[in-house]
């Protein structure tokens, strides 16, 4: 018989909420076969069982959240026994943790040429009201990680939120329920004209704004489909990024033939040691990392008014989750890694990305990040940048399309495998002239290197 516990799922994890049990109580269950699945604040994991042989206890249903190393079931020895059903047992309360929500000052207008006008004065708009205090999160309930995020997030009064959950536990439906409420009750606002002598124009829009969100009617002919958790995680993370920096976007245009001389003739025996492709994704994946040495403000992330550059890369590779969502599974101290390690570790990371075995640790702290949308067919993609790093890679399509070549001291036409790197970056942290030189660095280390010492 083995208790199965609540696993640490990463360094700042303390809890996590049961959201599906696989089996059944009295169901075999092999051993490292997925026994139930567990969400934390900061993914959605499969758990396997550490043993062989039959599910006898559930003790935390689906919906409760417990703390690390809480035992939530047990399995025992195959018998003709009938499994006991345990009573779930009542977990204490785990203090909570306040998520401070993210407020991004205000970009500066551009300076305008002063008109000689008339002083205006514009009324101010009231901020919305959101309930009667704020959030303290001082509840004896206990509430998921998403539930405090949203609580937080949207400076609810926990005691205004009715639960609908087992036992009145308060779910993520009923958050998002009560906000919406909150937003069709709130006023729509309304802009205030500035008039000048030479043109009128609009007033900045509120806050407000995004904060409510136009209501869709829903008709007989439409169909509600729910976001998934990670898609609404993936969509406030990049509507807080673009409220954080000012995104600009630069790209070049790469030649991929010289690539493509070691890729193609090493790709079946790099296929046959290693059981994945060779895609183009490693050597790309490699070219920043070397050109992150020339450009090391390209690898920081912002803090106030300071910097901060790090002396490391940790590699982000996003990875599309079954069309739910996307994670950024990190590639640790990649200037310390040969291509084929990098090829390996972004194999691994998105295999287990997409099939929910990825740990919490393993998909935070990055300091720059690639998303490879050229797989899916894309041919120039702004990619968000996600915060707190500075900047983004978009690698597309890569097509074979003619170019001009020098040859024999003159120039021709040849088919060459060509495709975008397109980047987003941080306008406060530097200009297009070094963004510019990044790309470049990056595009000459793939046109010219001699790939194959790599392997």
């Amino acid at each position: 018989m083995a208790e199965v516990t609540l696993p640490q799922l990463g360094e700042t994890v303390t809890e996590g909420t049961i959201t599906r049990w696989f089996k059944k109580v009295g169901d075999t269950v092999a051993a490292d076969e997925p026994l139930f699945e567990v969400s934390t604040d900061k993914v959605d994991t499969e758990v396997p069982s550490p043993i062989a042989g039959v599910l006898t206890e559930i003790r935390v249903p689906e919906g409760e959240t417990v703390p690390v190393g809480a035992v939530i079931g047990v399995v025992g020895v195959a018998s003709g026994a009938t499994p006991v059903v345990a009573a779930p047992v009542a977990v204490a309360p785990v203090a909570p943790v306040v998520v401070a929500p993210v407020v991004a000052a205000p970009a500066a207008p551009a300076p305008v040429a002063p008109a000689v006008v008339a002083p205006v004065v514009v009324a101010p708009v009231a901020a919305p009201v959101r309930d009667n205090a704020l959030a303290t999160l001082k509840d004896n309930r206990l509430l998921s990680p998403v539930v405090r995020r949203l609580v937080a997030e949207h400076n609810l009064n926990v005691d205004g939120l009715v639960g609908t959950g087992p036992g009145g536990r308060i779910t993520r439906e009923d958050v998002l329920d009560h906000i919406d409420k909150l937003a069709a009750a709130s006023p729509a606002p309304t802009s205030q004209p500035t008039v000048t002598a030479t043109a009128t124009t609009s007033a900045p829009p509120s806050s407000q704004a995004a904060v409510n969100p136009p209501v869709v009617r829903v008709g007989q002919r439409d169909e509600v489909v729910a976001l998934s958790k990670i898609r609404q995680i993936t969509g406030a993370h990049m509507l807080m990024s673009q409220s954080v920096s000012p995104h600009a976007l630069s790209m070049v245009e790469v030649d991929y033939s010289n690539v493509d001389a070691t890729r193609l003739r090493l790709k079946d025996e790099f296929k046959d040691a290693e059981g994945f492709s060779l895609t183009y994704l490693p050597f790309i994946s490699r070219a920043v990392v070397d050109a992150i040495g020339d450009f090391q403000h390209m690898n920081a992330s912002i803090s106030g008014t300071d910097l901060i550059v790090h002396r490391y890369v940790d590699l982000g590779i996003a990875v599309d989750v079954n069309g739910q969502g996307l994670l950024v599974p990190v590639v640790r101290s990649a200037e310390g890694k040969r291509l084929r390690a990098i090829a390996r570790e972004i194999s691994d990371l998105a295999v287990r990305a997409k099939t929910r075995k990825i740990t919490p640790d393993e998909i935070q702290g990055g300091t720059f990040t690639i998303s490879n949308n050229g797989s899916a067919g894309s041919v120039l993609t702004m990619p968000i940048i996600n915060q707190p790093q500075l900047a983004i890679l978009s690698t597309d399509a890569i097509v074979r399309k003619p170019v001009v070549v020098n040859s024999d001291g003159g120039e021709s036409i040849a088919i060459h495998p060509v495709g975008n790197l397109a980047m987003s970056w941080d306008h406060r942290a530097f200009d297009g002239a070094y963004a510019a030189g990044f790309l470049s660095r990056i595009k000459e280390i793939l046109e010219t290197r001699d790939w194959s010492s790599e392997f």
